[in-house]
């Protein structure tokens, strides 16, 4: 996975939306205490939550070999 450049600004782009009312009010008051802007909040969560969900290739790689590894107690777990 590569890590974004951030010498270089990235190109935005605009988006529409529905979130909770209370999520937003929350958002917005964060937004003003932090002195960041919405957007700002709202990029750096959205790539907080991609690193969170995605499964890098190389730990599905690493998984793969210890299920190999460990196939034998795998069997012997499952009885």
């Amino acid at each position: 996975m590569t890590t974004p450049d951030i010498s270089q600004p990235m190109a935005a782009i605009k988006i529409s939306s529905k979130i909770d009312a209370e999520a937003w009010e929350e958002l917005r008051a964060l937004a003003r205490e932090s002195h960041q802007n919405i957007s700002g909040l709202l990029t750096e969560a959205v790539r907080d939550y991609l690193r969170r969900r995605r499964v890098r290739p190389e730990v599905l790689a690493h998984l793969e070999d210890s299920i190999t590894a460990n196939e034998e107690l795998g069997r012997r777990l499952g009885r």
